[in-house]
């Protein structure tokens, strides 16, 4: 049974939307916690909705936070739950997703999907799976999940932009290439950029790149590029 994701909506008032940006959190974090990039990503994306859903499940390793799926290295849960629990979450997030296009009247093509760590596996997981690709996909520190599955997997291949810290002690920095290999290999137009100096989060240059990527895929920039 599909579960429905709780939302903020920012943005563009409601019936204006020309895109949408879907955030995608990371582990024992919530919606709350990646919704604030819609603040200085506004200015320069307008007409743009943005949502951050809390994925549904609690965080067994941080009770105050969420979870798309256990870590069984983290919580002690078993694989098996661990998959049976991600398929779950992605068909919760494939529902919210198609639930955010009806009600601001786009298709596919409009939607970018950015997500963080565990956020970011969801991403990857989700975007070539759909029945029509979005606009991009920018995944930040995090991982390409089963990779030796996308070939016979992906229906589609929406553009991708990679982003990890070279300093990242959460998720490893040869993630990053890992991911990036695997989508090039299986036709994927892939994007890097390596947050030099950075742990695990989001640094100001990779916001300015997602930002970019985002305005190019959704085709807001001018032939002068602004």
């Amino acid at each position: 049974m599909v579960r429905e994701l709780k939302s903020e909506r920012r943005g563009v008032a409601p019936g204006g939307a020309k895109q949408v940006v879907v955030f995608l959190h990371g582990y024992g974090a919530d919606g709350a916690d990646l919704l604030g990039l819609a603040d200085p990503m506004e200015p320069y994306l307008p007409d743009t909705a943005f949502y951050a859903p809390d994925a549904p499940e609690r965080c067994t390793g941080n009770p105050f936070g969420r979870q798309w799926f256990p870590i069984p290295w983290l919580d002690g849960s078993s694989e098996e739950a661990a998959k049976a629990s991600m398929a779950s979450s992605v068909a919760d997030v494939d529902a919210f997703v198609d639930k955010v296009l009806a009600d601001e009247g786009l298709t596919a093509d409009r939607l970018i999907l950015l997500g963080f760590s565990q956020g970011c596996m969801m991403s990857l997981q989700i975007a070539p799976r759909r029945d029509a690709a979005c606009a991009g996909v920018v995944g930040i520190s995090g991982r390409l999940l089963e990779p030796d599955r996308l070939a016979a997997e992906a229906k589609v291949r929406p553009p991708v932009l990679l982003m990890h810290g070279d300093q990242d002690d959460v998720v490893p920095f040869a993630s990053l290439k890992e991911a990036a290999d695997a989508l090039v290999e299986n036709g994927f137009e892939t994007y890097v950029h390596v947050m030099k100096g950075m742990g695990h989060g989001i640094s100001p240059d990779a916001l300015g790149q997602a930002v970019g990527f985002m305005r190019l895929k959704l085709g807001l920039e001018t032939a002068g590029g602004g």
